[in-house]
């Protein structure tokens, strides 16, 4: 498939967030016709733990229209009454994190950009083990960037995850909308789960 296809696949796909979690759906294809994701569309392969993560290899937040990059992008979709300043600087608004449920909120010229991180949901180390070794620069820097990946959390809970998968972290609240966001990342992005993962996963998806 080429990188052009590739990209073009990708962005195809919309995230939607609703109260704080998180729901994907194709483009150009009714909801109701959207089946849950489940363990059983992952394809299990063990870690590849010989693939080395370079941060610096997937890219920077790209810059759009107007001068904003992704992550000042997300902070003013996913916030309320956000206030932005010069260079789509953020200086004001209420974030709810949906990994803790925390409401971070900041009047005008008290926004700390520290208190929240923009995080990809499957972690760019965890897609270089899952089978994005092979990927080229243009589809990392994709993959990177696509809002349907990202997370606007409080930076305390990005911490405790880490890099880590379902099998070793989950989030205290909102587990199910997690997973399943979890499960259609990859999915969409061809990348496998091992066995510890897609155990997890069903453990979770069994309960919601």
């Amino acid at each position: 498939m080429s990188t052009r296809r590739w990209v073009a696949l990708v962005a195809a796909a919309s995230a939607i967030v609703l109260g704080g979690q998180w729901a994907v759906r194709q483009a150009n294809e009714p909801a109701a016709r959207q089946l849950p994701p489940t363990a059983a569309s992952l394809t299990v392969a063990p870690e590849d733990t010989g693939a080395h993560y370079d941060r610096d290899a997937w890219g920077e937040w790209q810059y759009f229209d107007g001068g904003c990059d992704r992550r000042e992008l997300l902070l003013r979709e996913r916030g309320q009454n956000v206030v932005t300043g010069k260079a789509c600087r953020v200086l004001a608004g209420t974030w709810v994190s949906p990994y803790d449920g925390v409401t971070v909120t900041a009047t005008s010229g008290e926004f700390t950009p520290s208190e929240l991180d923009v995080d990809h949901v499957v972690p760019l180390a965890e897609a270089e083990r899952s089978g994005a070794r092979t990927w080229t620069a243009e589809q990392r820097e994709s993959y990177a960037n696509d809002p349907a990946v990202l997370a606007v959390v409080t930076a305390k809970s990005n911490r405790s995850k880490g890099d880590q998968d379902v099998a070793h972290w989950l989030p205290a609240q909102g587990r199910c909308e997690y997973v399943r966001q979890w499960v259609e990342i990859k999915t969409r992005y061809h990348l496998t789960a091992d066995q510890a993962e897609v155990n997890a996963i069903a453990a979770v998806l069994d309960h919601c």
